[in-house]
């Protein structure tokens, strides 16, 4: 099993160099670094995040690059009008990289409000938006989306029933997508981490889930990755590199999914 500790990213000048690109999630964790890499390799990025805060800092540290910040709720219409309008017109690639954990629930355990909270972060938002681009695609005959599934979307071992059937559902709407609009030049993707280094919480809200979960996971999750090397697959997909490459799910998670 492999891990980041001796892996140095290595930017590759121009490989976004006019795009527009869009990233959720970008003030924190895999969204952040995506965000960064694409932008220091010439994209200019509508960066969508819940926090200002966040989104202050991201671009306050990063004055050389083309960052454009854009706070609110990714799950609302009003955010997403502000993300599309941000981009001005033109979108050549999407990144929807936010996300939210469960408490790795079971279904008799697993409450209304939570249900309803991670699939309207992790699957209401990421259609609404994926909808809200895909004419300005269409337009331009060429585009690219990245959906950040999970290892708990080729899995049922991986976190608790909500988290896992909503990346489960973001899978089916990658490969349903790839399918849809392949003929019309617009390529689908995801990428499934396993564990990564990121600020996304995940704590044991089940003692089922521990009891039967603790001892899979202990004994066959590899190292976690860092964040950049989550960003490192993401942007290979966005970019052309990733061309001929359509609803694939990339599994990027140190060989986890092997075992």
């Amino acid at each position: 099993m492999g891990n980041g500790a001796s892996w140095q990213e290595t930017i590759t000048p121009g490989r976004f160099a006019g795009w527009t690109v869009i990233v959720t999630g970008a003030g924190s964790g895999i969204g952040l670094a995506t965000a960064l890499r694409v932008a220091k390799e010439g994209g200019r990025v509508v960066a969508a995040d819940v926090s200002k805060e966040r989104l202050d800092d991201l671009v306050a540290q990063n004055g050389s690059l083309d960052l454009v910040p854009v706070a609110g709720d990714i799950s609302t219409e009003e955010t997403i009008a502000a993300i599309v309008a941000a981009a001005g017109g033109r979108v050549d690639a999407l990144a929807n990289v936010a996300g939210i954990m469960d408490r790795f629930a079971p279904i008799h355990e697993v409450e209304d409000d939570v249900w309803e909270r991670v699939f309207r972060v992790n699957v209401t938002a990421l259609i609404r938006l994926t909808r809200a681009v895909i004419p300005l695609m269409l337009e331009a005959g060429t585009g690219s989306v990245v959906n950040v599934a999970s290892e708990a979307g080729l899995r049922g071992s991986a976190a608790g029933a909500a988290y896992t059937a909503s990346k489960h559902a973001v899978v089916g709407l990658t490969k349903n997508s790839a399918v849809m609009y392949g003929p019309k030049g617009l390529r689908f993707n995801a990428v499934a981490p396993g564990a990564t280094l990121t600020n996304i919480a995940a704590d044991w809200g089940s003692q089922l889930a521990a009891e039967r979960l603790g001892p899979l996971m202990g004994a066959n999750v590899p190292t976690p990755a860092t964040a950049a090397q989550l960003a490192a697959s993401i942007t290979f997909l966005l970019s052309n590199d990733g061309t001929n490459v359509n609803g694939a799910i990339l599994a990027s998670d140190g060989g986890w999914s092997a075992l």
